[in-house]
Parts: C-alpha cells; sequence; structure tokens
C-alpha cells in the first residue's frame, strides 16, 4: 500500500490547485485523474484562451442554496491572488469585458503553470486512474488500476456533470452518498436554450444571428449579446439566464434596450414619412430578424408607408420589440453546458476548511459542491478558492 498525506480525486482547476497548496505545504500529495489527461476544461475554457478569472468577483454572482457560503473561500483568495500567481509566471492576459480576464496566448499557459507549481511542490498526478474503490476506517483507502493507496486526507474535485465527452461523470456525487452526505439536485447551468415547432423553424433560419439584448425570466434580468442556434438562443444572455429558468417559464426578450421603440417609431414617421417598418428597423436590428417579426405581427402593414400607419399600431409593433415571449422547450443539456448546478450540499462542508462536518479528512472542492458562478471567469475563481481553502488544511 502506497501511504499519502492527501490523496486529490480530480485532476481539473480545483484539484491542481489543491494539490500545489497543499504540496506547498510539504504534506505528500497524488493527485488521480480519471482520463487520459488533466485540466481539459482549461484548455478548452474561453475559446481556447481560459476566462480565469473576473475583477469584479463578488458572493453575488454565485448561485447556491446557501448565498453565504461562499463567502468565506472567495475573501480569503481572491482574484487578484490568482492574477499575481499568473504574473509570477509572466502569463499576458487582458481583459475582454465586464471585468473578463483571459490569456492573450493560450489556456496552455494556465494548465502548465498549475502543473509546474505542482512538480516545484512535490505532487504526483496521475491520468487513467481507475477507481474502483474508496473506503474509510482510520485512514482513506483507495483502489486505483490495482493499486492500493492510503492518506489521511481525500478530497473530492471530480467536477460536475458538465460535457461528457470531456470526461465528466457522477462519480463525485455517488461518493458523497457512500460517505453519507446529502446532494442536492443537478441540472445543466449555463447552457443555450432549445425550441420545438415553429420557433425551433424560426431560429434555424435565424441561426448565426447575433445582438445585443434583455433577456429575462422569474425576476432575473441579463443585458449582454444572444445568438440564434439552428436549435435555440445561445449567446452570453442566454447562457446567464439558463441557470434561473425552469422547464415550462416563459423567457423574455427586449431586442432593443437602448432605445424606446415607440419614440423611435414616432420619430420615422415624422423624419421618414415615406419608409416602410422594416426600413426602420433595419437600422437598429439584423434585417433577417426584422423580415421576420414582419411575418409574425405585423404583415398586413408590412409595404405600408409609416405614414398611413395609426400610432396604435406602431405601438403594437414596439411592444413585442421590448417584450417578445418565448418558451424553451428545454436546453441542450450537459452536453454542451458550462457548468454543473446543485452538487454536494454545502451545509455539509465548512465554509473555512471545505472539509465534511460528519467525515473528518473528507474535502470537496470546485463545482461538484452546490456553488455555482455567472458567466465570465466566476467558476474559475471558485475552483481556485475553494481549493486554496481546503488545500492549506489538508
Amino acid at each position: 500500500m502506497v501511504n499519502h498525506d492527501v490523496i486529490i480525486l480530480g485532476g481539473g482547476a480545483a484539484g491542481l490547485m489543491c494539490a500545489l497548496a497543499a504540496g506547498g505545504r510539504n504534506r505528500r500529495v497524488v493527485v488521480l485523474e480519471g482520463s487520459n489527461k488533466v485540466g481539459k476544461k482549461i484548455l478548452m475554457s474561453g475559446g481556447g484562451h481560459c476566462n480565469f478569472t473576473n475583477l469584479y468577483c463578488e458572493p453575488s454572482n454565485y448561485i447556491s442554496a446557501n448565498r453565504n457560503f461562499s463567502i468565506s473561500a472567495l475573501s480569503r483568495y481572491t482574484q487578484q491572488d490568482f492574477i499575481a500567481l499568473i504574473e509570477k509566471h509572466g502569463i499576458a492576459y487582458h481583459e475582454k469585458s465586464a471585468g473578463q480576464l483571459f490569456c492573450d496566448l493560450s489556456a496552455n499557459e494556465i494548465l502548465n503553470m498549475l502543473l509546474t507549481e505542482c512538480r516545484q511542490a512535490g505532487v504526483h498526478i496521475k491520468t487513467h486512474c481507475n477507481i474502483t474503490s474508496v473506503t474509510k476506517e482510520d485512514h482513506f483507502a483507495v483502489v486505483s488500476g490495482g493499486e492500493n493507496l492510503s492518506s489521511g486526507s481525500l478530497v473530492i474535485a471530480t467536477g460536475g456533470l458538465s460535457i461528457p465527452k470531456m470526461g465528466a461523470s457522477d462519480f463525485g456525487y455517488r461518493l458523497a452518498h457512500q460517505f453519507g452526505l446529502a446532494v442536492r439536485d443537478t441540472r445543466a447551468g449555463l447552457v443555450p436554450f432549445t425550441f420545438s415547432g415553429a420557433m425551433k423553424e424560426l431560429t434555424n433560419r435565424l441561426s448565426g444571428v447575433s445582438l445585443h439584448t434583455t433577456l429575462s425570466t422569474a425576476g432575473v434580468v441579463f443585458t449582454d449579446s444572444i445568438l440564434f442556434t439552428h436549435r435555440g438562443l445561445s449567446g452570453p444572455a442566454a447562457l446567464q439566464l439558463s441557470n434561473y429558468w425552469m422547464p415550462g417559464d416563459e423567457i423574455y426578450l427586449n431586442l432593443l434596450p437602448d432605445h424606446d421603440a415607440m419614440s423611435l417609431l414616432l420619430q420615422a414617421k415624422t423624419t421618414q414619412p415615406k419608409s416602410l417598418l422594416r426600413t426602420v428597423l433595419s437600422a437598429v436590428l439584423p434585417r433577417a430578424l426584422v423580415l421576420e417579426f414582419e411575418q409574425l405581427y405585423w404583415q398586413k402593414s408590412a409595404e405600408k408607408p409609416l405614414a398611413e400607419l395609426p400610432d396604435d399600431v406602431l405601438l403594437h409593433v414596439a411592444k413585442y420589440l421590448h417584450q417578445w415571449i418565448l418558451r424553451p422547450a428545454a436546453t441542450e443539456g450537459y452536453r454542451t453546458a458550462e457548468v454543473t448546478l446543485g452538487g454536494i450540499d454545502t451545509d455539509e462542508l465548512s465554509s473555512k476548511t471545505m472539509e465534511c462536518k460528519r467525515v473528518p479528512g473528507l474535502y470537496c472542492i470546485g463545482e461538484v459542491v452546490d456553488v455555482t458562478g455567472h458567466l465570465g471567469g466566476f467558476n474559475f475563481q471558485w475552483a481556485w478558492a475553494s481549493a486554496q481553502a481546503a488545500g492549506q488544511v489538508v
């Protein structure tokens, strides 16, 4: 049996960060990764440039049954702490929008940085690990590929269910259940919406069209771009809203968040009386979308100049532009989801150390825990912060 101080299950962002933190304290650490390579989600994130944190990271950017749980970890390992680490390694980065930070060159730089830090801390990393047994008596015993390992501390950093083709599985949740921990229902988050019937046909025709909008549902509002796809709606605003949408709920699109549609149309009626609605609206909206709206909501008025349209018709048009009500059929699910909502109940964990209250020596960090960030680097910051919280004490 190979003895270690710490066994970390999962070689993603949280697992590697926890490993380097624990290894830096001269702990004997081994990371067990089930797939053929560590850090796969790091490499694919941010279009290959890794949106590694956000300058404006706050607990309010996170979803959890306990909204206060993330405060401790986030306050003790901040975005500035992670920025200091990448600057130490000479990694060039830039702010894309709204505090989102990306590598100038490649996400590989972030992974290589973590691996370098792990190597310097004496961390052992194993891939292709098929874990067949995890037990605890006076210590944790893990059987992986026929090898027996033991440790005083075990860290579950196995991630969620999102993007199964990259090796995601429910192993962390099953392990939590094995140790008697409560696990909150999971669902796909930061994921595109899908539609059925006529609306699916419409989004398919508009596939590739992008615009700045405000989306809302159940009192939650996001203003950002959306992208029509052959199956539905994607883009930052749609992905953000998916974290709050529940099946059967309607979503509301304001296609002109920066304009008063009625004022715009009334002014055009005065200054461009011979123009058609489609001409005026195509100046502020993608023409393909205007033509679809024309067929849906004002087909009878399509060929009439503005001067001949009563104000109540313009009011009708403005209403739909500011509140287009849609009912998604579903989301694309874990196949394309960036994160998993829900997970190991935070009531089971210490917010200071991420240790399980009822299972001494067992820690849960990162996406496997019921803490999910908004789009824009927040989920990576939770990975770094929760991992550091555990890595300082395991």
